[in-house]
């Protein structure tokens, strides 16, 4: 959630704090009616003697100067702690510094800030601020609903103060990314960062962006000026991690996540770290080691779903399927994901239960209509749902177009999948060569495009690009994984003879064809007879 509290001259200023109490005047003359009896003795003797009265005022003076004393400098004159923030305090805390808000506290601070923009509609940095947590709300809980509503607050804010409002363009930007409006958040995000360059927080949305458009370099140089500009930082650690985890440095992504989780100052921050930490260790085919991940990002923050789901696949690669169907069950009721019902209907199928599978299927359709409403792109994730189990042309079709948009490795392995299913393998192997090329290492880009591949009979790469999937990752897909260990069963060993061997022979070309004249043979010298010598 990218929320920030703005510079001392860019923040509004707080109201006024209520003025301390006074100390109650001098006794008068007369005695107040509610006052006890024991003051007004009191009153009555200083009245008596001008002495006294001047003793006990002064008295009086210095048992307040000395409480005052006791009350600033506690134990003896050590510096007392700061007070505990408070939930919206937290929520604060938590996305100055990049990181995700616990769900708690981020609704405290949206009630919070809703009052605050009712009694003062111009206050414009309210209004960011309101529209990034809506941001994160609908994120974390998969609720595209606070989506308008947050483009409606992070607007009202750039209409308030249209110039110079770099954080409600960051809140744009982030906007568009959850909507997988990638073209969108480079737009805002670019101006942000133009508009306040050395402001570290606008190149986190940035970067999502770039990725989102399958922009290497770009995004490249905007990690490199935010580590520059935030060094050491759990939240560019763990942006770090992510970055090196798409260009396939699987070590280094894992050791700057754990740096990050170690430096994770809330749960729910500490638990997105351990989750990408998890998904690296399923990346590589270990899927005991990726659920005590899962686990240990739940232990953290029991409303991180998306290690619910996670915790789901693991399970079902390690055979324990009856407490994988209630991980993922879990995972929907919390945050009803459209991919969290594919992966649930995938599983299904591979059990063999029909009937279960196509209810999964029918929430992923529903679902990708509902959030459609609210502005949210799922049309990778339902092409790949109909590539697999619906109508292959209809996937094409919509898959150009996602490709026309964003054409990252994730939306050319999808493209080129629908087009193999579509019977289209040729058109279909420029772009599956293209997601492998230049996207992450995974098992399911390798599988998508050996078996391309293999339809078009490049036998001896499609055994290279299916063996490197299960390489990768035995269990990468419930429905696959299957598919791929049957193809290499069909494909067999490499013939003996090494590479030469691996495909037909060429045929001869045209000057081995052509036929030559047969030399003459040499005439033998003739043997001199005897009676010659």
């Amino acid at each position: 959630m990218e929320i920030e509290t703005g510079s001392a001259s860019e923040t509004q200023k707080a109201p006024a704090a209520p003025a301390a109490p006074q100390a109650p005047a001098a006794p008068q003359s007369r005695r107040p009616p509610s006052a006890p009896a024991i003051w007004s003795e009191s009153s009555r003797d200083a009245r008596r003697s001008p002495s006294l009265r001047r003793v006990l005022l002064t008295s009086v003076a210095g048992c307040l100067v000395l409480g005052g004393v006791v009350v600033l400098l506690p134990d003896g004159g050590k510096k007392a702690a700061p007070p505990a923030l408070g939930p919206a305090g937290r929520a604060m805390a938590a996305a100055g510094a990049g990181a995700p808000a616990a769900l708690p506290d981020l609704t405290v601070l949206i009630g919070e800030r809703e009052a605050q923009v009712r009694k003062h509609p111009g206050d414009d940095e309210s209004w960011a601020v309101l529209g990034a947590a809506y941001v994160e709300r609908g994120l974390r809980t998969a609720d595209s609903a606070y989506y308008p509503k947050a483009e409606e607050a992070l607007r009202t804010s750039l209409k308030t103060r249209p110039v110079g409002n770099a954080q409600a363009l960051t809140g744009m930007a982030a906007l568009a990314n959850a909507r997988h409006d990638f073209r969108g958040a480079k737009t805002w995000a670019e101006s942000a960062v133009k508009l306040a360059p050395k402001r570290w927080s606008a190149y986190p949305p940035l970067i999502d962006a770039y990725s989102g458009l399958g922009d290497a370099k770009g995004v490249g140089k905007a990690l490199e000026t935010l580590k520059e500009l935030n060094p050491g930082a759990s939240a560019v650690l763990a942006r770090s991690g992510q970055v090196y985890r798409d260009r396939g440095w699987r070590e280094d992504a894992a050791s700057k996540l754990m740096d990050a989780a170690a430096l994770a100052a809330g749960p729910a921050e500490k638990a997105a770290c351990l989750y990408r930490v998890g998904e690296l260790s399923w990346e590589r085919g270990e899927p005991a080691e990726a659920l005590r991940y899962y686990e240990a990002a739940l232990v953290a923050d029991p409303d991180h779903h998306p290690s619910l789901a996670g915790k789901g696949r693991a399970l079902a690669a390690l055979g324990r399927t009856a407490e994988a169907l209630r991980s993922y069950h879990s995972a929907l009721v919390k945050q009803p994901a459209p991919e969290y019902a594919l992966a649930l209907g995938e599983l299904y199928e591979s059990l063999k239960l029909a009937p279960a599978a196509r209810a999964q299927y029918d929430v992923l359709r529903a679902r990708v209509k509902q959030v459609g409403v609210n502005g949210v792109n799922d049309s990778r994730i339902l092409g790949l749902y109909e590539a697999d189990h619906g109508d292959a042309d209809a996937a094409v079709g919509r898959l150009r177009a996602e490709f026309k948009r964003h054409g990252s490795p994730e939306a050319a392995d999808a493209l080129g999948w629908a087009l193999h299913r579509a019977g289209e393998d040729k058109e279909a192997l420029k772009y599956a060569t293209r997601a492998t090329d230049k996207g992450p290492l995974s098992a399911v880009f390798a599988y998508h495009r050996g078996e391309i591949e293999r339809q078009l009979e490049r036998y001896g790469a499609a055994r290279r690009h299916i063996g490197e999937a299960l390489r990768l990752n035995p269990y990468f897909s419930p429905l696959l994984a299957p598919k791929a260990r049957q193809a290499m069963e069909s494909l067999g060993e490499p013939p003996d003879g090494g590479p030469a061997q691996m495909y037909a022979p060429e045929p001869p070309s045209a000057q081995e064809t052509t036929p030559t004249r047969p030399r003459p043979k040499p005439t033998p010298k003739p043997t001199p007879s005897p009676s010659a010598a």
